[in-house]
């Protein structure tokens, strides 16, 4: 869990960068155990699965370490929450649920250092130019959330690249159910996927 610096304070793209020393640091030195890299995971969710994302997109253009597996849970991946957005999700569930597309809206606006950095892939990763070479990934959406098609986009972007990709759709989910207590049975679903997918075995 890393703590990165937060906008509005520090805007992008400081959240990512410090994400990013954090990988290199377990991945490269083992530090601060000592763990091999084929056996770490990176994993987030919303905002986090959006730098989790990232960090794996960054360790490849970059080369100075491999990331093997991630699991990205609702992740922000996408540019646009207005009505304008491609994704029918952003309006389907933008209004009436836990999160809106306002708020990812604002949210956005306190992240960005400029508009343009709406069109750098390590803030909107769906913006890639090449989803190739990235990490075996396990994507869990929530079904009655705005952010639910970009995520479920950024999956198929990776199958269509040649990545083992793993997409599931939480039926009856919200954003931010992960936190959740474990009797709920979106929750208890997840932790199956979850369990298996670090298996490296087939979904339940």
């Amino acid at each position: 869990s890393v703590d990165y610096r937060l906008a509005p304070e520090h805007k992008f793209p400081a959240a990512p960068e410090d994400c990013y020393h954090v990988a290199k640091t377990l991945f490269c030195d083992g530090f601060p155990f000592p763990a091999k890299p084929e056996e770490i995971t990176l994993m987030g969710d919303s905002a986090g699965g959006n730098l989790a994302a990232v960090v794996s997109q960054m360790a490849r253009d970059r080369g100075e370490f491999e990331v093997k597996q991630q699991i990205l849970l609702y992740p922000a991946t996408f540019n646009d929450h207005t009505p304008a957005s491609p994704f029918p999700s952003v309006v389907e569930n933008g209004t009436d649920y836990l999160l809106t597309s306002k708020r990812v809206c604002d949210y956005m606006e306190l992240y960005e250092s400029s508009p343009a950095d709406r069109q750098n892939p390590y803030f909107a990763p769906l913006l890639a130019e090449d989803f190739t070479n990235q990490p075996r990934t396990l994507i869990l959406t929530a079904e009655f959330d705005p952010l639910r098609d970009e995520g479920e986009a950024y999956g198929a972007e990776l199958q269509r690249a040649g990545n083992d990709v793993t997409v599931v759709r939480i039926a009856d989910g919200l954003h931010g159910y992960f936190s959740l207590p474990p009797r709920f049975e979106a929750v208890q679903e997840s932790y199956r996927w979850i369990q298996q997918f670090l298996k490296g075995g087939e979904p339940l």
